[in-house]
């Protein structure tokens, strides 16, 4: 089984203000972009048993909002496939009844967050609520972490360290570090690697092969394979596409003395039980 732990649910365009749908054309060369989402084709290009964590997302300074309860009902409509996460924005008001809304009304599992794009930072104290909730109800926790084509996002807020003072304060909480924390992928290998509870995902990444190459290179140095999970970001990319991604890159090493990635590991990394690690297999 595939176990995909970052993807997205949202309506295209309404959940987005104009300006983010103009600055989004920055990731796919300047072209208008389609980032509508459909079940069908997601499982279309997914393996049959792949189970998906899906989740919206709130951020009114980048102008993303997405209701939970389209989250909740896209999950309702395809359960033995979907598992949902809330998502808050901390700098809006409202947002600690929402967090209890997304799990005691909606029945979502996790917390999805988006700091850089929301303009906020990991370990603001004020957060302390949102990480308490979470490690009573044993909700797991994925944050964006890395870069954005947003101008408005900061990128002092996605940095990966600044999940450390989090990880010390709250062992009960499963994190999730988003993109390996791209451009800042070495900073987040030795940050999951010093914390047991802190995870990384490799989602949207395997169209920049040499870069990703080379982040799992150091995974593999530092030891810390069984640290990383599977993800795709859907819609901007697919299940099949990155698993292929991530089977094709020592392929370019052909003809170079350059070190291998261990096939073994890349294939672990596919089929790791990540709802086991994040405590979600029930």
């Amino acid at each position: 089984m595939t176990i995909d732990v970052h993807s997205h649910f949202w309506r295209f365009p309404e959940d987005f203000s104009a300006d983010f749908i103009r600055q989004a054309q920055r990731a796919r060369g300047g072209q208008p972009v389609d980032l509508r989402v459909r079940f069908e084709d997601y499982a279309a290009s997914a393996p049959p048993d792949t189970r998906t964590i899906v989740f919206g997302g709130k951020a009114r300074l980048s102008g993303v909002w997405v209701d939970d309860r389209l989250v909740a009902d896209y999950v309702a409509a395809h359960p033995d496939r979907l598992i949902g996460f809330l998502s808050v924005d901390p700098t809006q008001d409202g947002w600690e009844c929402e967090l209890r809304a997304g799990r005691e009304e909606l029945g979502l599992r996790g917390i999805k967050l988006l700091p850089m794009y929301a303009g906020f930072s990991m370990d603001d104290a004020r957060l302390d609520p949102l990480w308490r909730y979470a490690e009573q109800h044993a909700l797991p926790v994925l944050l964006h972490a890395g870069t954005t084509f947003i101008a408005q996002a900061p990128l002092a807020f996605t940095l990966p360290r600044l999940i450390e003072p989090v990880a010390l304060k709250f062992p009960g909480v499963k994190i999730i570090l988003a993109h390996l924390g791209h451009p800042y992928e070495a900073e987040c290998l030795v940050t999951i690697r010093k914390h047991d509870n802190v995870f990384a995902d490799v989602s949207a990444l395997h169209y920049r092969p040499f870069q990703l190459y080379h982040s799992l290179m150091l995974a593999q140095e530092y030891g810390v394979w069984p640290k990383l999970l599977f993800g795709t970001d859907y819609p901007f990319t697919t299940v099949n596409a990155s698993i292929a991604g991530l089977r094709a890159l020592n392929d370019m090493l052909e003809g170079t003395k350059l070190p291998r990635l261990d096939v073994n590991q890349i294939e672990a990394l596919i089929q790791r039980d990540s709802l086991k690690l994040l405590g979600l297999e029930k």
